[in-house]
């Protein structure tokens, strides 16, 4: 019974992960794709799939320090490594990569995260069935220990 109860919690926190953090954040990616062009340079490096990264561009005449959001890719990449970013004009401080501006990254993420909930929460319901199965006054184990469903 506790193990179904825990694999049910990975299920909702992975689910959770996949609705309301992954898929929103494919879809901010994706509203830079008409924003403005600037080359850029990774100032701060880190987890970039967790917006822990920072890059540096010119935005209206002025140096900007601006933070890659949530879903980033280029995590790998150190610091002062070039790319191409894109930003809106009227809020500079939040810049995407080019690469990730088509939300995949995150949208996979999303996927891959949904789909292990889908599993945990299938292998929850096996787990609950064993259990009844295994309370149940007529069930005998058979030679090996175990209760047949």
């Amino acid at each position: 019974m506790t193990s179904a109860l825990v694999l049910i919690g990975l299920a909702l926190l992975l689910g959770t992960l996949s609705v309301l953090v992954m898929l929103p954040a494919a879809q901010h990616l994706r509203s830079f794709q008409d924003g403005e062009r600037a080359p850029a340079t990774l100032h701060t490096s880190g987890s970039c799939m967790l917006g822990r990264c920072q890059v540096t561009f010119e935005a209206g005449g002025r140096t900007v320090v601006a933070d890659l959001p949530v879903g980033s890719g280029g995590g790998k990449s150190s610091v002062g490594t070039p790319m191409i970013v894109r930003y809106q004009a009227d809020d500079p401080q939040v810049a995407v990569r080019e690469d990730d501006v088509g939300g995949g990254g995150a949208a996979a993420l999303a996927a891959v995260s949904g789909g292990a909930a889908l599993f945990f929460l299938v292998l929850s319901v096996v787990a609950l069935r064993r259990a009844a199965a295994a309370r149940r006054p007529d069930a005998r184990p058979d030679a090996s220990g175990r209760v047949a469903a």
